[in-house]
C-alpha cells in the first residue's frame, strides 16, 4: 500500500517534504537542522581521514546544513573555508549555523553546483562532500570537475553512511528507491575516482556500520 502523509511518522514527513534532494521551503530547513545532527557520527569518523592541516583552503561541496563546515572550523586557523550548494535553503541554514566564523572572515558559503564550480583550477587543498554525492547529476562528470579545482598532491574524501553491499536494510533499500539514490559498490567508487584521473584511491568502511569513506589524492 501506498504511503500517506497521514500515516507517516512526523519525522519522515518532513524528511519528504524537505526533498533531500535538493532542500526546500520550511520543511527543508528543518530536514537540515536535524541532519546537521543525525550526520554526526559519520562525519565525526570519517573527518580524521581528512588530514587537515591549520592553514588548508578547505571546500565542502553539497554543504547542506552547515554542520561539517562548522566541525572543519575547528581545526582551520589560519586557512579558509569554503562551502557550496545548489539548494538556496541550504545555503542560509549553512550560513546561519557559521555566522561567527562568516562574519570574521574565516568562512564563505555559496549557492552553486558540482556541475560548474566557480573557482580556478588548482584552487583547494582539501575537498569534502558528505552526504550529498547520491544525488551528483553526473557522477563521472562532476568528480572531474571536483579534480579541477583540487591542488596538485590534494585530498578529495566522499562520506556517505551507506553504500551498495550485502544486508542493508529494507529501509535503506526503501530510501534508495523512492530518492532515486546514486550508491555505488566499493568496487565501483574505486573505478569511478580512477577513471575521473585521481592518482591514488583509498576506501575506508566501519565495521557495524554501513558507512564508507573514499579518498581521492590528485
Amino acid at each position: 500500500m501506498m504511503d500517506t502523509m497521514e500515516n507517516l511518522t512526523a519525522e519522515e514527513a518532513v524528511t519528504r517534504s524537505g526533498n533531500p534532494r535538493k532542500p526546500e521551503g520550511e520543511d527543508g530547513a528543518k530536514m537540515l537542522q536535524r541532519m546537521n545532527q543525525s550526520h554526526s557520527g559519520v562525519t565525526g569518523w570519517a573527518l580524521p581521514f581528512l588530514k587537515l592541516q591549520g592553514s588548508d583552503q578547505v571546500l565542502d561541496i553539497g554543504c547542506g546544513g552547515g554542520a561539517t563546515l562548522r566541525s572543519m572550523s575547528r581545526q582551520i586557523r589560519s586557512g579558509h573555508l569554503t562551502g557550496v550548494d545548489y539548494s538556496p535553503v541550504s545555503v542560509q541554514v549553512s550560513r546561519d549555523w557559521n555566522a561567527e566564523d562568516i562574519q570574521n572572515g574565516r568562512m564563505e558559503v555559496l549557492e552553486a553546483s558540482v556541475e560548474r564550480l566557480p573557482f580556478a583550477d588548482e584552487s583547494f587543498d582539501k575537498i569534502i562532500t558528505v552526504e550529498s554525492f547520491y544525488f551528483w547529476p553526473n557522477p563521472a562528470e562532476n568528480l572531474r570537475e571536483v579534480l579541477r579545482v583540487l591542488k596538485k598532491g590534494g585530498l578529495f574524501l566522499l562520506v556517505a553512511d551507506i553504500y551498495q553491499k550485502e544486508g542493508l536494510s529494507e529501509r535503506a533499500a526503501e530510501n534508495i528507491r523512492r530518492y532515486q539514490m546514486f550508491n555505488p559498490t566499493k568496487e565501483e567508487f574505486e573505478k569511478l575516482f580512477k577513471e575521473a584521473g585521481f592518482a591514488a584511491v583509498g576506501i575506508h568502511t566501519k565495521e557495524g556500520e554501513d558507512w564508507i569513506c573514499i579518498g581521492g589524492i590528485r
